[in-house]
């Protein structure tokens, strides 16, 4: 019997954008192609190759231990592809399509800036950011890079902590003078609380204000972190709130910084094939850099004196 053909180049490529995906439809799109053409043609491939590539999951397509092997005979084919096409300037040029998801706070505060400065000298790459607060998926497909609070527990991918964060509770200014500045533990939990929705929240490390002031009632209740921010602002009551997004607004007071400091950890996890394209590892090593370059930020101003209440009887109450 004669040995079965090599496989042909562009099955290879085919593979490679569907890794890099986790669906047929995703990758038929970012080929010009169509979903049944993508099937046939990995069906080939799988038939040179005398073996599965890729194996259903849940969330999608993930590769096989002969998929994986196949993805990086592709990554060497478009790379000798791609130093054919364009200008020498234009080859080192990043380009293509990064997908990741992250916090919303983590997303505008150091993905974007990070992203953009990237992008200065590759205006060809694109990066596409889901926002979403969750742990850590176990068949990531469809993403390049996840950016999860709390250490993950992954397998076949590769986990980075960037850095940490602290979160502390927060209070208008005119909401302290409405309703008096808590100096107590025990005079906070009078108070509302804005937070994450309860029933809703994904990631055990957010669970802070439940545990250490249980019985504080809920005010308005968000997914969006964003949303926590502006609540508290508008004395809907006392958000928990990342010092990162508190402490730029002068119209909000940090309250009880030696009782409520909650630190937690960022972490990157990505695929171990999607670390090998050049975009996601410039992706990657630029969030890592945004996180250093911003850590005072995330660990907290120092926390400004608490403010007192002017209860002068010709004035009406007052923060000075």
């Amino acid at each position: 019997m004669s040995p079965p053909p090599p496989p042909h180049p562009d099955d290879l490529l085919i593979l490679l954008a569907v890794s890099r995906t986790g669906r047929f439809t995703t990758a038929a799109d970012s080929l010009g192609l169509n979903h049944t053409t993508v099937s046939r043609r990995i069906g080939a491939l799988e038939k040179s190759l005398a073996g599965r590539v890729l194996s259903r999951t849940i969330g999608g397509w993930e590769l096989t231990d002969l998929g994986r092997r196949a993805v990086r005979a592709a990554e060497d084919v478009e790379s000798a592809v791609s130093l054919l096409g364009g200008s020498p300037g234009e080859a080192r040029q990043l380009t293509g399509v990064v997908r990741m998801s992250a916090t919303d706070g983590f997303s505008a505060y150091i993905a974007a800036p990070a992203i953009a400065a990237l992008q200065r000298d590759n205006p060809t790459l694109s990066v596409e950011i889901v926002t979403v607060t969750r742990r850590a998926m176990q068949h990531r497909s469809g993403l390049d890079i996840e950016i999860v609070v709390g250490e993950p527990q992954v397998h076949r991918a590769e986990a980075i902590k960037l850095g940490d964060y602290v979160l502390g509770m927060y209070a208008s200014r005119d909401y302290l003078a409405e309703h008096g500045t808590p100096t107590t533990v025990d005079e906070l939990i009078a108070h509302p609380l804005v937070y994450f929705v309860d029933s809703m929240l994904q990631v055990d490390d957010l669970d802070a204000p439940r545990r250490l002031v249980p019985t504080m009632r809920d005010s308005i209740s968000s997914t969006n972190v964003f949303v926590h921010v502006e609540a508290a602002r508008v004395g809907a009551g006392i958000g928990f709130l990342p010092c990162f997004m508190a402490d730029p607004h002068p119209d909000l007071v940090r309250l009880l910084p030696g009782d409520f400091a909650e630190m937690l950890p960022y972490w990157m996890v990505l695929r171990s094939e999607s670390l090998r394209q050049p975009a996601v590892a410039a992706v990657a090593d630029a969030l890592r850099a945004q996180t250093r370059a911003f850590q005072t930020e995330l660990m907290g101003t120092a926390a400004e004196p608490t403010p007192q209440i002017d209860q002068r009887a010709d004035q009406p109450p007052s923060i000075v």
